[in-house]
């Protein structure tokens, strides 16, 4: 029982950790430009999509088979549309910074529910992890954190273009890596988890995560500023995101 508590509360710093210090990235953004913000978030965006197209949806692929991604991916879309439907007004926020944009406040929300629907299959994989070694168990929850950072500053810019106080911004990325605890118990508990439904859990995050990128996050960089910058922001975004995919991962 105390390797399993320990398993877990590995999984709650890997996740949590991970997602809030890209949260915190927000306190160094003050008094921010319409071309500064356009560019972040282009940059944002295009770490999103490499992470999702290089290193989520290869893994669903790859565990469970073709069906069981593309399965997984389409409920996640599904789920955004859903979302998007039931959640049509932004939420009024009191003390907004004048200049700042509230519609952004949707897209850092859903991307968030987003992020931390992949933290869950990331704790499973801690926890499987950890069944099969202890030193497979610590790399992967190390590589899982330091994959986690991108995430956090994805879903922290959005919401500090809409307005929303930086400290909760930092608390809401910390409660976004919650689930990477909560997978990392099962995981350990269960030993192996099903591959399909691994499969399923990285296809519905991948799912969510690149539709809230390529129908939101991208679009909307050019709302904040037109012109090439946003556009060489989200290249270097895809290049860092291949760059973590492809060496942290």
């Amino acid at each position: 029982m105390n390797r399993i508590l320990a398993i877990t509360i590995i999984g709650f710093i890997s996740g949590m950790v991970g997602t809030g210090l890209g949260g915190a990235m927000v306190f160094f953004i003050k008094n921010p430009g319409k071309r500064f913000m356009g560019t972040l978030l282009g940059f944002t965006g295009g770490i999103m999509l490499a992470v999702v197209c290089f290193d989520l949806m290869p893994h669903a692929f790859e565990i469970g088979g073709m069906a069981a991604g593309f399965a997984g991916i389409l409920f996640g879309v599904t789920a955004v549309c859903l979302t998007d439907i039931l959640m049509p007004q932004i939420p009024e926020i009191k003390n907004i910074t004048a200049g700042l944009d509230k519609t952004f406040i949707k897209s850092g929300i859903i991307l968030g529910l987003g992020i931390a629907l992949h933290n869950f299959p990331e704790g499973l994989a801690i926890g499987s992890g950890f069944a099969a070694g202890d030193a497979m168990g610590l790399s992967l929850a190390l590589v899982i954190g330091l994959h986690d950072m991108p995430e956090g500053i994805a879903m922290a810019v959005p919401l500090r273009i809409g307005g929303i106080n930086r400290l909760k911004i930092v608390v809401y990325t910390i409660l976004a890596g919650i689930p990477t605890g909560i997978g990392a118990l099962l995981g350990a508990l269960l030993g192996e988890i099903s591959p399909i439904f691994v499969s399923l859990c990285l296809g519905f995050a991948g799912g969510a995560m690149l539709y809230i990128t390529c129908g939101e996050l991208i679009p909307k960089t050019q709302t904040l500023y037109r012109g090439r910058v946003p556009t060489i922001g989200m290249l270097a975004g895809i290049l860092l995101g291949l760059y973590i995919t492809k060496v942290l991962g």
